[in-house]
């Protein structure tokens, strides 16, 4: 099957699992066990959403998040809230260089946190002007969304590293 767009009112998205949805389309079929993903999930979080079944397979595929309505879209961001699990960093309460590794300390959405980064070049990306995206020495990664954010005393710690 070729890739089908969904359009605002005319498809609906109901969730039925942690990472599955069924798709109702406007033509009466209807796709069950799908599991939608980012093309993009680092980039262009809320555009071109595939949705696979079991074997993997493209079934449909969402131009932009913002083309569903309300209810087909929170079910889709509700299963990327769990797949997609990136801790948003609120606050750095320190950084700390012990020969050549950094251990950080962090306040996250999910509580404090303390990991390490081995290479401060590869594992601290700056992605557009004020997302941050960090990668641990356990391939964990966290992010900080808007930079800007952050208060003057966290900003100071990681300054240097960027």
């Amino acid at each position: 099957m070729a890739n089908r767009y969904l359009i605002t009112g005319a498809d609906s998205i109901v969730r039925t699992d942690t990472y599955l949805v069924r798709v109702d389309c406007a033509d009466g079929r209807c796709f069950e066990e799908l599991e939608p993903r980012r093309l993009f999930p680092m980039s262009d979080t809320d555009r071109y959403i595939t949705f696979l079944d079991s074997r993997e397979k493209e079934i449909a595929m969402v131009k932009d998040l913002a083309e569903l309505d309300e209810a087909s879209r929170r079910a889709v961001e509700e299963c990327f809230f769990d797949y997609y699990m990136i801790p948003e960093i609120t606050k750095i309460i320190g950084v700390e260089d012990k020969f050549g590794t950094l251990k950080w300390r962090v306040m996250t959405d999910r509580g404090e946190i303390t990991f390490s980064i081995r290479n401060r070049h590869s594992d601290i990306k700056v992605l557009g002007k004020d997302r941050l995206l960090v990668r641990d020495s356990n391939d964990n990664r966290y992010q900080i969304s808007d930079m800007s954010s952050l208060d003057k005393k966290s900003m100071k710690k990681i300054y240097s590293y960027l």
